[in-house]
């Protein structure tokens, strides 16, 4: 499947982010490419857009996307948490602007097998960088349940998280859960039906909370932000779209 991903806040981003048409620009979740196309767009032949992602899907899709773009281009396999090694690795001292779209693409929801989506049934990954070690098989099967409790709480912000933790153990004493449905289905159970009547899907808070888990996201999330701070020219700007509050509380 193609790498397709529908850019929120497109415009108000982009116009937000500009502030010189001649300068250096990165976008360090990629993605499909939207908000870099409209970065490009808007950039002179001296500007320079460099995009950023540990998906290599969305490097190629990045790639082929902004092919013909007019200014500069730098693509980049990598987690934003490397921004500060990426500039200097392409000896840049300082840049005009620095976008941030976070959480999980509508590709990656999309696809299967990537195992995010609790609307499809896949394998259990949720890994936006492939090659990392902890997907979300080794942390539904082999975190304790305490561990596990405290992980959708605070992550998920699930009020039932106790409840599901305690099914998922029982459910994985009978061997492992494996695919997406599989834990969808623990997850449900485990709420009350009246709760499960009302607001988003039952699965969803539980789901956040394990893919955050997998790929580590609120942990390079600071970091990640001082970082590109730090590089900002005077008068740079850096934009961050959220999805949720915990996020919110770090941007």
């Amino acid at each position: 499947m193609d790498f397709q991903h529908t850019s929120v806040l497109l415009r108000e981003a982009v116009e937000a982010l500009i502030t010189n048409p001649d300068g250096i620009y990165v976008d360090c979740t990629l993605g499909g490419g939207g908000h870099s196309a409209a970065i490009t767009k808007k950039l002179s032949p001296k500007g320079w857009l460099i995009g950023v992602d540990q998906d290599p899907a969305a490097v190629r899709a990045g790639q082929a996307r902004l092919s013909d773009a007019a200014c500069q281009t730098t693509f980049i396999r990598s987690n934003f948490q490397e921004l500060n090694a990426i500039l200097d690795e392409l000896e840049i001292d300082m840049v005009d602007g620095v976008l941030f779209d976070l959480g999980v693409s509508s590709h990656q929801l999309d696809v299967a097998e990537r195992g995010f989506s609790y609307m499809q049934d896949g394998p259990l990954d949720m890994r936006m960088n492939p090659e990392d070690p902890l997907s979300a098989l080794k942390v539904v099967n082999e975190y304790s349940e305490e561990r596990l409790a405290g992980i959708i709480f605070e992550y998920g912000e699930e009020r039932w998280g106790r409840r599901i933790a305690r099914a998922i153990a029982a459910r994985r004493s009978a061997g492992p859960i494996r695919t997406t449905a599989e834990l969808a289905d623990v997850i449900k159970r485990a709420i009350p039906a009246a709760a499960r009547r009302e607001g988003p899907h039952p699965a969803k808070r539980t789901f956040q909370a394990i893919r955050i888990e997998v790929n580590n996201e609120l942990g390079i999330l600071r970091a990640a932000f001082n970082g590109a701070a730090d590089r900002l020219k005077p008068g740079g700007r850096l934009r961050a779209i959220t999805f949720h509050s915990l996020e919110d509380r770090l941007t």
